[in-house]
């Protein structure tokens, strides 16, 4: 199976500061963990080189209004702009923004072009999968929204293409929901903490999608402290029936790390075990439903250091159906108190419930 990994050092330039939680070293972390286990090369994922998104790709997504207000927050020196979401805050202004951000744009367009034509099987954008930005704002740490804009592009190359968004990023993707709200050729389902306690606030069961594409979006709030058997269940339960029923063209996906129990920002469960299986269910789907086809994102994740490439390596091996070693996915997991996940699995089934209620599948 051909595959592939958009990356260059050049995506480093997305950095919101020294201080910030969303650190661009995990990135190359990650590359150099999948180098380290032999899945890049001849053997395993061959490299593409991204470019830049050009205007034309983001206004598929952003209103122009916005991209300018992004351009001049890109000068040096330049204001503070909370009418469109850049500044002090979660998505801080910083000199060459607008370019930077593209670039993740563009790597996620390329990846998407690259199964679209059938050059690959899968391939993987680690940088993207920014998913909180909306057309006319930065939000969460994102200032261009890569997977819609992606999608996007691939509608207008395939207009009658079935495309399923799978996201497991401890966060709502409610950019990337909002973007396809009445689009029924567009499934978004999204594994995530409750928004009662988690930003973006939203992603809750009654959120199913617009007039025009009733349940084309499917939200799993976790609750919080969810462990693997409530991912295993709610993926049972919810996202593997949702998207059989879909029959979509290409799955993509959204593999934020940030579900993991070590994560500073984040309160949910997950070990490397758990989201070892998240991500080989999702490629096995794509074997079932689209002949393979999947265009990965990475996403959130926090544990930078330590986790985060882990994770992400695991998620190359699933693309290429590799077995790792069984101590990249060790991990002793949360403490929890006895009798913890039977109430967590409740939890758990009766939000499924609330999601299903009324669903065809």
């Amino acid at each position: 199976m051909q595959a592939s990994l958009v990356y260059s050092n050049a995506l480093n330039a997305y950095n919101l500061g020294s201080e910030h939680a969303l650190r661009p070293e995990r990135v190359d972390g990650a590359v150099a963990m999948m180098r380290a286990h032999d899945l890049l090369g001849a053997d395993g994922l061959h490299v593409i080189e991204p470019h830049p998104a050009s205007r034309e790709d983001l206004e598929r997504v952003h209103s122009p209004q916005y991209i300018d207000a992004v351009i001049r927050a890109s000068a040096p020196g330049a204001p503070d702009d909370l009418t469109h979401g850049t500044g002090a805050g979660d998505t801080p202004v910083f000199p060459g923004m607008h370019a930077a951000a593209a670039l993740v744009v563009g790597g996620s367009i390329e990846a998407m072009r690259s199964v679209l034509g059938g050059r690959d099987t899968r391939s993987l954008a680690i940088a993207g999968g920014l998913h909180h930005a909306h057309s006319d704002r930065a939000a969460g740490f994102c200032v261009y929204n890569d997977p819609a804009i992606a999608i996007a592009w691939a509608l207008e190359q395939e207009p009658k293409a079935r495309i399923a968004y799978i996201d497991i990023d401890a966060h709502h993707g409610d950019g990337v929901q909002e973007a396809f709200w009445n689009d029924p050729r567009v499934l978004t389902v999204s594994l995530h903490e409750s928004g009662r306690y988690l930003f973006p606030g939203t992603g809750f069961p009654d959120e199913r999608g617009g007039l025009r594409a009733p349940d084309s979006a499917a939200n799993v709030p976790m609750p919080q402290y969810a462990t693997d058997a409530c991912y295993d269940f709610a993926f049972d339960a919810v996202v593997a029936p949702l998207v059989s029923r879909f029959r979509p063209d290409l799955i993509v996906s959204q593999n934020g790390a940030d579900a993991l129990h070590s994560d500073p920002l984040t309160s949910l469960g997950l070990t490397l075990g758990g989201y070892r299986v998240l991500v080989e269910r999702i490629s096995a789907l794509s074997n079932q439903l689209c002949a393979g086809r999947i265009v990965a994102l990475g996403g959130g994740g926090y544990d930078w250091r330590e986790m985060v490439p882990r994770a992400w390596t695991l998620l190359a091996a699933s693309l290429l159906g590799r077995e790792m070693p069984a101590s990249l996915a060790e991990d002793t997991g949360p403490a929890l108190r006895e009798g913890a996940e039977a109430v967590l699995l409740r939890r758990t089934r009766e939000v499924v419930a609330e999601v299903m209620r009324g669903r065809e599948y």
